[in-house]
């Protein structure tokens, strides 16, 4: 049975005006022509199901344990991530319409749009994961979709040592932050762990404090008794209804919160951030795109510009506010680590730069570096990952 035939018997039976059974199936392939045996109606059952329920052919996929990310680039190519890298499925579609309507489907599941008119989508699925697609009119080599998976469980941050991802003195700075309750972000590139550690981090907040978590997407689920989780809202077709990470940051301001967390950083709301964080809001957090530490004040410049705010101005900000910058980076044996600790200075010449204070950049062996000082001050922990 090809598509062709599959899409003219789903027509036959939309025309039932009722749910359909096995026995209705048999008689529309009778009229369509079609020899009807019992392997023939399980497959016709089959397909009619992959094409209107979940994520049809990707299914099998998504329930794979440790699965992170499930990449179609076009009909012939679907790969996935299991936390080693990315790995073929063999799995194919029959065209790259079939890819389409898929993508169209799970896309108006969740009320969104994706048409010739509007041909990309970014959002988020009834069970928590991120949809992204990109139809052929503008890709190529065909309709692309992109699942992240969210994480089935939190991982503690007792989770990522014995996991090995990062040692026991790494964690105990970690740990240690938190206490102290100074204002950080984590950075990293796409796929790094950012929000995995964050939830993690966020984990050791004691129960008694309210956090207030922005996402523009919904991803962040820390394992903790008091959280309040607010999510942004794309703008309908007619292009009203949207609702901004400023707006969210700005009516979590009003909600009393302990800790205000920004899932990511990527745009004018870190103006608002800054403004919470130098306002008396303490441990405030969130993620954000960089490469390194040494890459941060020049990203984060960046994003102030889209707020308005100047570069002296959010020089000053950046330093008033955030103290430590957390990196973390997939290492080339597919392990996500905590690579550096970078502590906020600024120089003479006003500008915020970061220093390292701890490198581990094999996830095994901590150094110490040039801001080591001012991080154990900030942390109360020695060189040796103990109380000071």
């Amino acid at each position: 049975m090809n598509e062709h035939e599959v899409e003219m018997l789903r027509v036959q039976l939309a025309g039932l005006g009722r749910p359909w059974t096995p026995q209705d199936v048999a008689e529309a392939l009778r009229g369509l022509g079609l020899v009807v045996s019992d392997a023939m109606v399980l497959y016709a059952v089959e397909a009619l199901r992959r094409g209107s329920v979940g994520a049809g052919r990707l299914e099998p996929l998504l329930r794979l344990p440790g699965l992170t990310d499930v990449l179609v680039n076009g009909p012939d190519q679907v790969l996935m991530d299991r936390g080693l890298g990315l790995e073929p499925t063999g799995v194919v579609f029959e065209s790259d319409d079939e890819v389409r309507r898929l993508a169209t489907r799970l896309a108006a599941s969740v009320g969104r749009r994706l048409d010739d008119a509007c041909p990309f989508v970014d959002a988020r699925l009834a069970d928590g994961t991120r949809l992204h697609a990109v139809l052929s009119t503008i890709a190529d080599p065909g309709t692309c979709l992109s699942l992240r998976v969210p994480a089935r469980r939190s991982f503690a941050i007792a989770d990522w040592v014995v996991n090995g991802s990062i040692t026991e003195p790494m964690a105990e700075f970690l740990r240690a932050l938190m206490a102290s309750r100074v204002a950080f972000l984590v950075s990293g590139g796409t796929g790094s762990g950012k929000t995995t550690l964050l939830a993690g981090l966020l984990g050791l907040v004691p129960a008694g404090q309210r956090l207030l978590i922005v996402e523009d997407s919904r991803e962040l689920a820390p394992d903790h008794p008091h959280c309040v989780r607010l999510e942004c809202r794309a703008p309908n077709s007619e292009g009203a209804g949207a609702i901004t990470m400023t707006d969210l940051v700005r009516q979590a301001l009003r909600m009393r919160p302990d800790r205000l967390v920004l899932g990511e950083v990527r745009g004018g709301e870190l103006c608002d951030l800054l403004t919470a964080l130098n306002t008396g809001h303490e441990g405030g957090c969130g993620t954000v795109h960089a490469n390194s530490v040494r890459d941060v004040p020049a990203r984060l410049e960046a994003l102030a510009a889209l707020g308005g705010l100047g570069r002296e101005a959010c020089h000053a900000q950046v330093a008033a506010a955030l103290r430590v910058v957390v990196q973390v980076a997939r290492l080339p044996d597919g392990r996500r680590s905590v690579t550096e600790l970078g502590v906020v200075q600024r120089a003479t010449s006003g500008h915020v730069v970061i220093e390292t204070a701890v490198a581990c950049p094999d996830g095994r062996r901590l150094r110490p570096g040039p801001a080591f000082d001012e991080l154990a001050e900030l942390t109360g922990v020695s060189a040796g990952g103990e109380p000071a």
